[in-house]
């Protein structure tokens, strides 16, 4: 059991791993690499492995969706398409350290829109994370208040890349929900046929934006010179790391899993130190607080969870 939960660990680890260090690697591409062509070529390697995958593993007939062909097209190309894209046009204009710590604001948006939704109130402390969490990301972005009115004269394409970001977050939170509504169906087929639905999304919107100027027709060179990038965004960060993390989440569940992915924005806060960049106190502080608050929210639900375990087991 024990040597059944490391490995668990040590298979989610890896995958907030391959994802902590997409954002700096992919930002290094889009010097060369429009964002449409990049999000194309992640998905469209992605999806062409795993309907070989599901097809090997779960047999043709797993394609059928069984009267949701709605709801995956939706999870598909609203969420997986929308978040991809719309990440990656907010990564081209700001800067990839702060785009993460927006994302890892995921768990606390899913929570809210749970409550919104379902009418499903969180505890009070996990409210007060989420304050938390959202005040560190406005330190991050506005760098501590003070450089607000800098980055509105200087730099107002990063407040608009953050935005893109932060839209592409919540898209995310659109395919959780959606695709929480498929019972019964494996991890891999849920991942297959969304992501099917979402590479038909990214290429009608890769070609209209061919058609209408916005992004120039695509030449070879860029593709030879960033191929390892392009490699990696594709296959480790969208392929391998989804095989990984749910092989990980079956073994160590949910909260462990959350527990690791509150890492990624380490890992690419690490990976943009070794590159050279410096960074002002504010953003590390901004930065603390994020992790800090998601971090103390999963284990204050890991917590909760224990205590209803034992009183169950007292009444019994």
């Amino acid at each position: 059991m024990q040597t059944h939960s490391t490995a668990g660990f040590g298979l989610t680890l890896l995958a907030v791993l391959f994802w902590g260090a997409q954002l700096p690697i992919a930002k290094v591409a889009m010097v060369d690499i429009d964002v449409y062509t990049m999000t194309l070529v992640r998905y469209g390697v992605a999806a062409v492995g795993l309907t070989a995958i599901l097809a090997w593993r779960e047999g043709v007939a797993r394609f059928a969706t069984e009267g949701q062909g709605l709801r995956v097209t939706m999870a598909g190309v609203i969420g997986m398409a929308g978040s991809g894209l719309l990440v990656f046009i907010g990564l081209a204009l700001t800067r990839s350290e702060v785009a993460v710590i927006i994302i890892s604001l995921q768990p606390a948006m899913t929570a809210i829109a749970e409550w919104i939704i379902r009418g499903v109130r969180p505890a009070r402390f996990t409210i007060a994370c989420l304050v938390l969490a959202f005040a560190g990301v406005a330190v991050v972005v506005t760098r501590g208040g003070a450089g607000f009115g800098e980055l509105l004269r200087t730099s107002p394409q990063e407040l608009v890349g953050n935005a893109f970001v932060f839209a592409g977050a919540s898209a995310w939170i659109v395919y959780t929900l959606l695709v929480g509504r498929l019972q019964g169906w494996s991890s891999l087929r849920i991942s297959a046929l969304t992501c099917s639905a979402a590479l038909g999304g990214i290429l009608v919107v890769s070609l209209l934006a061919l058609a209408i100027g916005v992004v120039p027709r695509p030449t070879p060179e860029p593709f030879i010179t960033h191929g390892w990038r392009l490699a990696y965004l594709s296959v480790l960060g969208v392929l391998a790391a989804m095989f990984l993390w749910n092989a990980g989440l079956r073994r160590i569940g949910a909260l462990n899993a959350m527990l690791l992915l509150n890492l990624m924005p380490v890992v690419t806060f690490a990976i943009r130190a070794l590159e050279g960049a410096s960074f002002v106190a504010s953003e590390l502080i901004g930065a603390s607080m994020v992790v800090g608050a998601l971090m103390s929210n999963n284990l204050y639900l890991r917590w909760a969870r224990r205590r209803v375990r034992e009183a169950a087991i007292d009444a019994v």
